[in-house]
């Protein structure tokens, strides 16, 4: 991590990048880390703040619980399931589970369990055979919100 326990650009950028299909880029001067289209972090061009994709349904109670740290994005971004973080008030530990957390958000649960080692919830033990489903799963699309500022 970087100097002292104060999260760096680099060192989201170095956890976001370690994770599959994780692609970056540069929009509006936001560092972006996307899978597809979809974006599942970001990085203030200050380097100040910390996005990243967090469920709706939780987001009230760890601003409420932690308001120095946890904020909400702007009002145009609030139907997406996204969350703010002031990187300097975020530890390392917090950071790697806030990244990975909305990066499983993005991914099939197959490519998040193969890369984390083990079943993600929701997911058969390998071997065993996966109950029946009446429909297929809903696409992530318009979960996080799709970058369309290429």
């Amino acid at each position: 991590m970087g100097a002292g326990l104060v999260i760096t650009a680099a060192d989201v950028r170095a956890l976001a990048l370690s994770l599959p299909r994780t692609e970056e880029h540069l929009i509006h001067d936001h560092i972006k880390f996307r899978v597809g289209k979809i974006v599942y972090a970001s990085i203030s061009p200050d380097e100040t703040t910390l996005g990243v994709g967090f469920p709706k349904e939780e987001r009230a109670a760890i601003i409420a619980a932690e308001p120095a740290k946890f904020s909400l994005p702007r009002v145009s971004d609030q139907r997406f399931h996204w969350i703010h973080a002031r990187m300097a008030a975020v530890s390392p530990e917090e950071m790697r589970e806030l990244v990975t957390d909305a990066w499983r958000m993005v991914v099939p649960k197959k490519v998040a369990a193969a890369h984390l080692g083990a079943a993600a919830p929701g997911t058969p033990a390998p071997g065993t055979p996966a109950p029946p489903t009446a429909a297929p799963p809903t696409a992530a699309r318009g979960l996080l919100g799709e970058d369309q500022s290429w």
